[in-house]
C-alpha cells in the first residue's frame, strides 16, 4: 500500500506541474480553446457547480484509464483492488489540485481561497469542500478494499 500511495503522490504531483504550464493564471481551463458546459443541474449535483470542460473531460478519463491498466495487463480484478483503485484516483486528484496552487507562481496559498478560486464554490474551514468529500471517500474506499 505504502508503495502505491507514494506513485499517487508523485503522478499528482508530476500531473500539477503540467497542469500548470498548460493553464498558468487562468485556472480551470478559463483560457483554453475547449468546449464548456457552463451550466447544468447536474453538474451543480455532482461536480460542485463547475463547468464542465473538454480538458477536464479527456484529463480526468485518461487518468481513470491509467490508473485501470494493471487490469488490463493481467492483474485479477477483484472488488476489493478497484475499491483502492479508486481511492487512489481520487486521492490523486484532491494532491494534485492542491499542488497546483502551492506551485503556480500565478497563485500559491496566498491565492488559495474562495476570492481567488472561482471554479472551488464550496468551501470548508478554508479548504474547498471537494477535497472532504474526496478524501473521505477515498479512505472509506480503502478500508472496504483492504476488508475484502
Amino acid at each position: 500500500m505504502t508503495g502505491f500511495l507514494i506513485f499517487v503522490f508523485i503522478g499528482s504531483f508530476l500531473w500539477a506541474l503540467l497542469e500548470i504550464q498548460i493553464e498558468g493564471d487562468a485556472g480551470w481551463a478559463a483560457s483554453l480553446p475547449c468546449w464548456r458546459v457552463e451550466h447544468h443541474i447536474l453538474l451543480d449535483i455532482f461536480y460542485g457547480g463547475r463547468p464542465l470542460t473538454g480538458y477536464h473531460l479527456w484529463a480526468f478519463s485518461f487518468v481513470f484509464l491509467c490508473f485501470h491498466m494493471p487490469f488490463f495487463c493481467g492483474i485479477a480484478w477483484t472488488v476489493g483492488k478497484e475499491c483502492s483503485t479508486l481511492a487512489g484516483y481520487a486521492l490523486f486528484w484532491t494532491i494534485e489540485d492542491f499542488l497546483w496552487f502551492a506551485f503556480n507562481p500565478h497563485f500559491g496559498l496566498k491565492k488559495f481561497n474562495r476570492h481567488f478560486v472561482w471554479w472551488h464554490r464550496r468551501w470548508l474551514a478554508g479548504l474547498p469542500l471537494d477535497y472532504f468529500i474526496l478524501l473521505g471517500g477515498a479512505f472509506a474506499l480503502l478500508a472496504v478494499g483492504q476488508r475484502i
